[in-house]
């Protein structure tokens, strides 16, 4: 039977009581669905499953989007996190794929630089390392609940703009190539996003490069302290990995960020699919 146990007063529940890679049938999906709505983070435990069977899963919660083009795994639906070369071997640091790791210890939304950026994400812990690499989460639903009601009105309705040559740039110059700043131009999101039943979210991250309206500094200066208003400890829940976890989360009432580990000396692989959004945030928005 499915059991759902809380993790923190803010966000994220445990799941027990399913098996996914003996599939799940629709009754479960939908009561899985409304958890998401509300935890915004729900943790699988001791799931073994193959890429199959993930791919499987995250079907039941809407279509996935396709790897981008340049990532591991590109044109598939899933996408590989790690640090392991192709022979098996531990991947230098200058490898891009741990570039990319790097640049995933950012606060983040997954793929808001695109039009319509993702629904959600569910990442499987297939190898670990002793220590690190844990996955934080942040509220941005209560991050916007915390705003007094006057800045919650003058937010409401502005534009942000994600830009993922930007943000790239910002880990190393040579982590995004002229051919992804092309395919990847930079796009409009809605700064509040009040899509969710259990109330409006903030939407920012790494990718949110400036606010329309606003010059390039006084824009940095807000986002810069809305981030610092969400991620503050009261609204954080922190993921210690264990073998066979399978974590969801929702991109669109979440920020996430890994955490670092010995890159050079222990193994880490995990696999990510991601359920497609099924319209602009803009258009959620109005």
């Amino acid at each position: 039977m499915l059991e759902t146990t809380p993790l923190s007063p803010i966000l994220g529940a445990r799941i027990t009581g399913l098996d996914i890679a003996r599939g799940v049938d629709p009754a479960t999906m939908a009561a899985l669905r409304d958890a998401l709505d509300r935890f915004s983070v729900l943790v699988f435990p001791d799931q073994r499953i193959d890429d199959a069977a993930q791919i499987a899963f995250s079907e039941g919660f809407g279509p996935l989007e396709r790897t981008r083009a340049g990532a591991p795994g590109a044109g598939s639906p899933v996408i590989i996190l790690s640090n392991i070369g192709p022979c098996g071997e531990i991947a230098p640091p200058t490898d891009k794929q741990l570039l990319n790791n790097k640049a995933n210890r950012f606060w983040h939304h997954d793929s808001s630089f695109k039009p319509v950026p993702a629904r959600a994400s569910l990442l499987s812990a297939r190898e670990l390392p002793s220590a690190g690499g844990d996955t934080e989460f942040a509220a941005m639903r209560a991050a916007f609940a915390a705003l007094p009601p006057a800045e919650q009105d003058s937010l409401r309705g502005r534009v942000a703009i994600h830009d993922f040559g930007w943000s790239r740039s910002r880990v190393d110059a040579a982590l995004v190539t002229e051919a992804e700043r092309s395919q990847h131009p930079p796009v409009r999101q809605a700064l509040v996003l009040e899509e969710n039943p259990h109330g409006p979210a903030l939407y920012l991250g790494a990718h949110a490069r400036s606010i329309e309206g606003m010059d390039e500094a006084q824009s940095r200066l807000l986002i810069e302290r809305l981030m610092a208003l969400a991620t503050q400890p009261a609204f954080i829940y922190a993921h210690r990995w264990r073998p066979h976890d399978l974590v969801m989360w929702d991109n669109r009432a979440v920020l996430h960020r890994a955490t670092p580990f010995a890159t050079t000396t222990e193994r880490r692989h995990m696999v990510r699919s991601c359920v497609a959004g099924t319209a602009p945030t803009l258009a959620a928005a109005a």
